[in-house]
């Protein structure tokens, strides 16, 4: 727990059909959908305790090797940078699950072991049984990935897609920040993270306010879940969340999913693309791409093209195959031209 003291519980909420889920999306705040998976096999066989998981895990027949991470005992489970920030703390092994499920089975009850994990493991590829066994009929044509590990903590980060964590084994807890918090919770580089995208750089748990003041503000928007098997959480686009693993063998299966249309462009790719072209301008420029962007790309101003005839708007009409076909052209075009 944070020196900050505790915080407001994520609210819990029936959203085991259709229609409510889509209701909770549409509101865009975190929700513990409590029992979600309660009735999964593999649920049933971590609340007979962990060497039972172990064993269903194993029964599934895993079809391929899997790689992991591994944390000297001093980093206390969490997987981070070096003091440096030049590499991690943790290094990368390769290996079959059942020896690692196996490991941590060994190591279980030892007073300061090493933090394990197996991270983001495609379950269709890797536990077909267990995916067919398992089944969320919330998000029917979602992938499942699978997160395996003992005590570890992930620092606070976020994905670019919604997502449902469901617990399986273990418990799970969750602090989550709002997107709006991003220069509060200080995000490490881009070029180098543990999570995919920038994590925080403070420690929740030992947060210095010397050297990242602003986190005393953020920690005032955060909230807290704690997740039991059966368990899940739903969390909406681009929600900061650290996360815990509470107990010797935590299992985890997430399900990410976008509804962006895939003929749009990556919003991820277009910020570094924007950090290239506009970060190193003078300021009175970025200030007038700022504007240009406030009115063309976020409508600050109303729609950028209400003053053209339809037929003149181009690439600013309504999204449409051809018009996001064309904008794909026009790019392609400049790339090859070199940026002129």
């Amino acid at each position: 727990m944070s020196t900050f003291g505790p915080l407001p519980v994520v609210p819990e909420v029936d959203a085991a059909d259709p229609a409510s889920f889509a209701a909770l999306r549409a509101g865009r705040r975190p929700a513990v959908l409590r029992g979600l998976v309660a009735g999964w096999p593999a649920v049933a066989a971590a609340k007979r305790g962990d060497a039972a998981i172990v064993d269903y895990l194993i029964g599934c027949a895993p079809t391929r090797p899997v790689s992991g991470l591994m944390a000297p005992a001093e980093a206390r489970g969490r997987f981070f940078y070096n003091d440096e920030v030049t590499g991690f703390n943790f290094r990368r092994l390769n290996g079959r699950l059942e020896d690692f499920l196996r490991e941590l089975l060994r190591i279980g009850d030892a007073e300061a072991p090493p933090a394990m994990a197996v991270q983001s493991e495609a379950i269709a590829e890797l536990l077909p049984a267990f995916a067919a066994a398992n089944r969320l009929a919330l998000l029917p044509g979602v992938a499942p990935r699978i997160w395996i590990g003992n005590r570890i903590r992930v620092a606070p980060h976020y994905d670019l897609m919604e997502n449902v964590a469901c617990c399986v084994a273990g418990r799970r807890r969750f602090t989550l920040f709002p997107p709006d918090q991003l220069a509060n919770l200080y995000p490490g580089p881009f070029e180098l993270t543990p999570a995919g995208t920038p994590v925080s750089m403070v420690d929740p748990f030992a947060p210095d306010l010397d050297r990242y003041p602003r986190f005393a503000e953020a920690w005032s928007h955060a909230s807290e879940a704690t997740l039991e098997p059966g368990d899940a959480l739903y969390l909406p686009y681009m929600w900061w969340h650290g996360v815990e693993s509470l107990e010797p063998v935590s299992i985890l299966v997430n399900y990410w999913w976008t509804d962006h249309d895939p003929a749009l462009g990556v919003p991820y790719d277009a910020l570094l693309h924007n950090l290239l072209a506009f970060r190193h301008l003078p300021p009175a420029d970025r200030a007038i791409w700022r504007a240009m962007l406030d009115h063309y790309v976020f409508e600050a101003n109303g729609d950028p093209a209400a003053h053209l005839p339809r037929r003149a708007q181009g690439i600013l009409g309504p999204a449409s195959p051809q018009r996001l076909a064309a904008m794909r052209a026009m790019l392609r075009r400049i790339f090859e031209g070199g940026g002129k």
